[in-house]
């Protein structure tokens, strides 16, 4: 069993490695990665082909409860392998958000606050800000920047500001709303597939806490940017000379019909613990549903699904998969447990801050990944346990990324859009402003869980 912990731990090392590099793409890595680990661990090392079924997990798509779960169960548990749940739920809300771009719907809702604060510098860059969070409360962070940075430096031309400021402001706010529901963030929605928790679970825990950071963190982004912010907001608009909401709207049809299909997303995510739905069957049916609407646009809303994520997610799974057939996350909880001596709140700390610091230069995906067996280890069958470090883990991994420009991937669409069109945001500049304000966001966490469920 030692060979097969020090290959899976190899490969996992050597995985995160070049997903760092960024030299070859992320799905290729991971993918490349997962082949290795069926054939040198599962295969030559521990010729356990049921180490591959069970990681594989296809047998869990046959499973009714993998679709429909009795609303009145109450036990949360890890689970090994491709988390198909997370899969589907993700392949869902990319066709419906690419629904929702080809109807035009971003690009009118960003026009419509800006005509409703009268294109007003400083008050657009709040309205922004919180715009950013809620929306990612619902819509994928990337999605969600990548529309609101291309209408910022739209705006930017026509009314003769610098966007940088309001961009960066933006990214940490999508980071900080996605962690605020179970869809919001990658991380989150492979802690509640894996765990069982619903969107209202998450709503009423993170949710609490990116609601009073978000208070801060537009205060904070103000302060630091109010000389800027003041000086482009002097000159007189002339609001008429403006483009109109309306005319972002690209079919009137498409777009009432992606609204209303958002909406029932959003019914569905709220009520599926009561309704027993499973994530991975709202994903798949709002993705149908979707579909059907679309008309001879199905194509064209396929052909945009990001298909090299979901590969991604793929790969990953199957390499945390052979560190959790190995035993190699065990022995990382229990190291954890002995460093922290099975005090809670000390749990807590580390968790947050090493999964903070981490999640800053190494993608917060599979490391979200990696610590779900392992905190559902270090809580044993404490549910009240396994709950406080599952909302540990996810503030530290989602607000931990918006540290540098490389720790979540809305930083990297935001950034690689500000670059195309001609506003380089070095490290140096994101850093300067992104930094102190992740601390406050990890402060807040850190008293808000420890005073609600330690003290």
């Amino acid at each position: 069993m030692l060979a097969a912990q020090i290959a899976a731990a190899v490969i996992f090392v050597a995985m995160f490695v070049l997903i760092v590099m960024d030299k070859i793409e992320r799905h290729y890595v991971t993918l490349g990665c997962g082949l290795i680990t069926f054939v040198v661990v599962f295969g030559l090392i521990m010729q356990d082909f049921g180490a591959i079924w069970n990681t594989l997990a296809l047998h869990n798509l046959a499973d009714l409860h993998f679709w429909w779960a009795d609303p009145n169960a109450t036990s949360h548990g890890g689970h090994g392998g491709i988390d198909w749940a997370t899969i589907i739920f993700l392949a869902g809300m990319m066709v419906m958000v690419e629904g929702m771009a080809k109807s035009g719907f971003f690009r009118w809702i960003c026009m419509l606050l800006a005509k409703v604060v009268k294109y007003k510098v400083v008050p657009l860059f709040i309205a922004f800000m919180i715009m950013s969070a809620v929306l990612a409360m619902f819509i994928d962070s990337i999605t969600v920047i990548l529309f609101l940075a291309a209408i910022t430096i739209e705006l930017a031309k026509l009314l003769k500001f610098n966007p940088v400021p309001m961009i960066l402001a933006e990214i940490f706010c999508a980071n900080l709303g996605g962690s605020a529901t179970m869809c919001g963030d990658p991380p989150n929605i492979i802690i509640g597939s894996a765990l069982g928790y619903s969107f209202t679970d998450f709503l009423l825990n993170t949710g609490l806490i990116a609601g009073v950071s978000l208070v801060f963190i537009v205060v904070y982004f103000y302060l630091v940017n109010r000389k800027e912010l003041k000086s482009a907001g002097g000159a007189e608009i002339d609001a008429d000379s403006m483009p109109s909401p309306a005319s972002a709207i690209v079919n009137m049809r498409d777009f009432i019909i992606s609204i209303v299909i958002f909406l029932l997303a959003v019914v569905l995510l709220v009520t599926h613990a009561q309704t027993g739905l499973s994530v991975a069957s709202i994903g798949a049916g709002i993705a149908l549903i979707t579909l059907l609407c679309a008309g001879k646009g199905i194509g064209i809303i396929l052909s945009k699904v990001d298909y090299k994520t979901l590969l991604f997610f793929v790969g990953l799974f199957i390499v945390v998969g052979g560190l959790e057939q190995t035993g190699v996350l065990e022995l990382m909880a229990n190291f954890i447990a002995t460093i922290s001596g099975g005090n809670l709140i000390v749990m807590v700390v580390i968790i947050i801050w090493f999964s903070a610091v981490a999640s800053a230069f190494v993608d917060n995906i599979p490391f979200a990944a990696t610590m779900v067996p392992i905190i559902t280890s270090l809580a044993g069958a404490d549910t009240g346990v396994l709950s406080t470090l599952a909302w540990s883990l996810a503030m530290g991994t989602d607000i931990g990324g918006c540290a540098t420009p490389i720790g979540a991937s809305a930083n990297v669409v935001g950034t690689s859009v500000a670059a195309k069109n001609g506003h380089i945001i070095t490290w140096g500049k994101f850093c300067k402003q992104a930094v102190p304000a992740t601390v406050i966001v990890l402060a807040i966490s850190t008293v808000v869980i420890l005073l609600r469920y330690c003290i």
